[in-house]
């Protein structure tokens, strides 16, 4: 695959990360790091989402940290933020390939959870909760994927969508703070991704305003489908297995 295909296909893909991160509050990493990995390895599409995601979404998290409930939010992300160092090391120094299988099979493993219909009482003891912000925040610094358990923890407990999307954009908003202080201190910022984010960000932008306009008239159940099938697609495609449609 020529350079300029590729971006064509990184433009496409964060169009589609971010309209799904707009309509559901999570999703977006699932979309965006495994398939902008296959094209500039996990080192430059993890940080690149993190500074996208982060500028874009401030008008969001504004909004949202008035309507979250800090007292869900706040364990899982204590959680999170002190395993985020763990999940940079694991950025760091596991094989790209492997780390990609592991993403991707764990994305697919935690979404069949979640259309399975799995539901759990929302009354989980402090040690379980801290526990399931520890994964998240190891998958946050690895990949910028911290969603999946706290997505599977929340919409297991059946609260309602409009809820679970704005303790999300509360709880990324702490957690994107310890990753993105990593990031900068172990050197991942670099200027590629610097220009890598500048010309995918716009694409990321028109996606995150059309899923946000597109949230106001789902329901529910609209907003676990949409969701549901936009990242099983996206797991299987970003798998290492089709790396050759890719021209990798």
């Amino acid at each position: 695959m020529s350079f300029d295909v590729a971006l064509v296909w990184a433009v496409f893909t964060a169009l589609v990360a971010g309209v799904t991160r707009g309509f559901s509050g999570f999703g977006g990493a699932l979309i965006f790091v495994p398939l902008i990995s296959a094209l500039f390895g996990p080192k430059v599409a993890a940080p690149t989402l993190l500074v996208i995601d982060t500028v874009l979404t401030l008008p969001f998290v504004a909004t949202a940290l008035r309507a979250c409930i800090w007292r869900q939010v706040a364990p899982l992300a204590v959680g999170a933020v002190v395993a985020v160092p763990f999940g940079v090391a694991v950025l760091q120094h596991v094989d790209a390939i492997a780390l990609r299988w592991s993403l991707a099979g764990l994305s697919i493993a935690l979404l069949a959870l979640l259309v399975s219909g799995w539901r759990h009482s929302g009354r989980q003891g402090l040690p379980a909760t801290l526990a399931v912000g520890a994964l998240a925040g190891t998958l946050g610094g690895a990949a910028q994927m911290s969603g999946p358990p706290v997505v599977a923890y929340w919409l297991g407990s059946g609260q309602p969508a409009a809820l679970v999307r704005a303790n999300l954009f509360g709880f990324f908003a702490v957690v994107t703070l310890a990753s993105g202080s990593a990031y900068f201190l172990n050197g991942l910022v670099t200027a590629e991704v610097g220009q890598l984010s500048l010309i995918l960000g716009p694409a990321y932008a028109i996606g995150l305003f059309a899923g946000a306009r597109a949230f106001k008239g789902a329901s529910d159940r609209h907003f676990r489908l949409a969701a549901y099938w936009i990242i099983a697609l996206a797991a299987v495609i970003s798998l290492p297995l089709f790396d050759p449609l890719l021209g990798r």
